[in-house]
């Protein structure tokens, strides 16, 4: 298996990206590609210890800043990074692509040089959130900002391929992001998608699902536009970090919340793996006509290297022909 990874993509590019790529090449013995400015990557690599036979450079002159227009840039930064990895990609001369750049630019590159699966009108971000029982996958998390209801529909077939072939869940609950749960609550996107989802017979649709319900584990799967979706993402982080930061001024404050959380820090530690998003790695842009990873903005060498593993998963899991043939 061959991996082009954007080395110059991301807030944290190219350290944190030249770091979980070594880590996983090691881990997972997968060759990787490391796409953009060489002399940079290879200072980054002269840090440390690596495999020659399972990292490459591939040179890319041109970056995409993450606040810079997409289709602009990608039409003008014709050997930039993102540009670069998507079209080897294309040429098959990797199996997936791997980017915590511009997202914008990323999907555009994608769409222009790979297309869409056939029959499938809009690709979305899924990424995978914790939650009470194990982990539940939204889409779309920020592809789309305005969608049909067809588009919602097509969303909640690819999720259920994913779902089943990748995350190993036999029969995935299917729930809508609503206002309520009753059938007749919501807009008119979420009036008429619920009941495209509810005549479908080939996934198993739960009804609607409340922002209160959502961290319940209730659905295997939530299904919303990527207005809704994108900006639930970025307030769950938001609110992370926040109460991560009241319980360390707690336990500043006070002599006996110092030694409380001596007794409670195994217990703290593993809350805090569960709840930190560089654990669950990258957002899959589903419906792309080939295996394209999206790492946070923010992403660290830990969260890249989860990154890639997402991406061997999609593609020992052939989950690009699979949702052909679910079509």
């Amino acid at each position: 298996m061959r991996l082009a990874v954007d080395a110059m993509g991301g807030d944290n590019a190219p350290a944190a990206v030249v770091e979980g790529s070594v880590k996983a090449a090691r881990a997972y013995k997968v060759e990787i590609v490391l796409v953009g400015r060489k002399d940079d990557i290879q200072h980054e690599l002269n840090k440390y210890s690596y495999p020659n036979d399972l990292i490459s450079i591939h040179h890319a002159s041109e970056i995409i800043l993450m606040d810079e227009s997409p289709v602009a840039a990608i039409k003008q930064k014709k050997d930039s990074s993102i540009n670069v990895a998507i079209n080897l990609l294309k040429t098959k001369q990797v199996d997936a692509v791997i980017s915590s750049g511009n997202t914008g630019a990323y999907m555009t590159s994608a769409l222009l040089n790979i297309g869409r699966i056939h029959r499938i009108e809009r690709p979305a971000i899924a990424t995978l959130i914790p939650t009470h029982n194990s982990k539940t996958m939204f889409l779309d998390m920020g592809a789309n900002v305005d969608c049909k209801p067809k588009h919602l529909y097509q969303f909640s077939l690819m999720g259920n391929v994913f779902a089943k072939e990748v995350l190993g869940i036999a029969h995935p609950k299917i729930a809508l992001l609503n206002i309520g749960e009753e059938e007749e609550k919501g807009n008119e996107l979420t009036f008429a998608t619920y009941k495209l989802l509810k005549a479908c017979k080939e996934i198993n649709f739960i009804g609607n699902i409340e922002g209160k319900d959502v961290l319940t584990g209730r659905a295997d799967i939530i299904i919303c536009d990527g207005f809704v979706g994108n900006m639930l993402l970025k307030f769950g982080e938001g609110l992370g970090l926040y109460l991560g930061n009241i319980l360390k001024k707690e336990i500043k404050n006070s002599i006996f919340a110092k030694i409380g959380a001596i007794f409670l820090y195994p217990s703290l530690q593993r809350i805090r793996k569960f709840i930190d998003y560089d654990e669950y790695g990258g957002a899959l842009l589903l419906g792309i006509n080939g295996i394209c990873i999206k790492a946070h903005g923010r992403a660290n060498e830990k969260a890249f290297q989860n990154a890639i593993k997402v991406a061997i998963d999609s593609v020992d899991h052939k989950i690009i022909d699979i949702i052909k043939k679910s079509y």
